[in-house]
């Protein structure tokens, strides 16, 4: 940890996550599918398990969720070899991931809700301004949101896995405490933890982002998704005074822990824009 992030500083992000009222998780699509790419029905209800631990404590959760292509490719036996056919793959994908999501929440007797949006309804005002609204709405009446990019309709979401941006946000733009987004892998590392199984986890990153940013270039192999626009999404809320975690789905009861303050994965450190970089 570097001398610049204090365990103080630490504690506090970790309790300011704990005790959050309206939180952002968002599902990878390694979090959602098994090694072929398909859609996994546990992996699913697990999520669906752990988000609604959160809500039993009295967070509102806005999910988002990756996944419509993957799920795509397991219902129609069809792999994507150009942008067209992951666009049509996810058209499939998303009405099959709607589905076992509202199968897996029945068992809660919880309603949800779909959401496809752009980043360009984000960027534009009057858009925006309906988001916002229909989700407030919704989250009065009880119902979780579960918002997908419309990758129908976009090329660069399905190219750059953008859902880690787009759920950045989502949350600062719905006044959420808490970003938390899941992935296969246990948070930032120092190397590689797919290379290097025993790579270091970064704790926490605050006004050390600099000195992180330059490690995962170093060990990123991708110049687009993956840690990068993990790290990038959690910085954008962290400057904007809201906590962010990256943390491992498979983790038993990683929400729980979470709303627990427990440790968990990486957090970043809310620094409203004051950082070194």
């Amino acid at each position: 940890m570097s001398n610049t992030t204090e365990l103080g500083d630490v504690e506090t992000a970790r309790r300011l996550a704990a005790d959050a009222d309206r939180a952002v998780v968002k599902a990878g699509t390694n979090s959602l599918t098994d090694d072929q790419s398909n859609l996994d029905d546990d992996k699913l209800d697990k999520l669906v398990d752990d988000v609604q631990d959160l809500r039993s404590s009295g967070t509102d959760v806005l999910l988002v969720s990756s996944g419509a292509v993957g799920a795509g490719k397991g219902r129609v036996g069809y792999e994507s070899e150009t942008v067209e056919q992951s666009q049509a793959l996810s058209t499939v994908g998303q009405s099959h991931l709607m589905h076992r999501y509202t199968e897996s929440f029945d068992r809660y007797d919880q309603k949800v809700a779909q959401i496809l949006i752009t980043q360009s309804d984000l960027d534009n005002p009057d858009r925006f301004t309906n988001f916002t609204n229909t989700i407030e709405t919704l989250l009065e009446w009880g119902i979780v949101p579960i918002i997908n990019e419309n990758d129908a309709v976009t090329t660069e979401e399905i190219r750059i896995g953008d859902n880690d941006m787009l759920s950045s946000s989502i949350a600062i733009g719905s006044e959420a405490d808490l970003l938390v987004t899941l992935t296969d892998v246990g948070g930032v590392y120092r190397e590689n933890p797919k290379d290097n199984p025993d790579a270091e986890r970064i704790e926490a990153v605050g006004h050390n982002y600099g000195e992180v940013q330059d490690l995962i270039d170093s060990s990123s192999t991708a110049s687009f998704g993956g840690i990068q626009t993990k790290v990038a999404g959690a910085r954008s809320v962290s400057e904007h005074g809201i906590p962010a975690i990256i943390a491992r789905s498979t983790e038993d009861g990683v929400l729980e822990k979470i709303d627990a303050g427990k440790p968990v994965g990486t957090v970043f450190i809310p620094t409203n824009g004051d950082t070194d970089d």
